[in-house]
């Protein structure tokens, strides 16, 4: 299974230039949310796999990042589907 990336959207000079670190931390965090809901997942509904995915994402966040962490839950409920069906991301 390939691991899911976030792909932020910036929109002004500030934004991009955090963009990058900013990606990167998104990113890392919601690949460990992916393995280790990947690792206890024990057949819930799609539903339950996203919220975990998002509240295992956010717990690996700093704080205020979590905070305004607003990510495309269609995207999130996309990788709880490969997780519940075993399949790639």
């Amino acid at each position: 299974m390939s691991e899911p990336h976030v792909t932020l959207d910036p929109r002004d000079a500030v934004q991009e230039k955090l963009r990058g670190p900013l990606e990167d931390q998104l990113t890392s965090a919601l690949q460990a949310a992916t393995d280790r809901v990947r690792a206890s997942y024990t057949d819930e509904p799609v539903e339950q796999v996203c919220q975990r995915l998002l509240d295992e994402t956010r717990a690996g966040l700093h704080p205020d990042i979590a905070a305004g962490f607003q990510p495309d839950m269609d995207e999130f409920c996309r990788v709880a589907v490969a997780i519940v069906r075993g399949t790639e991301i």
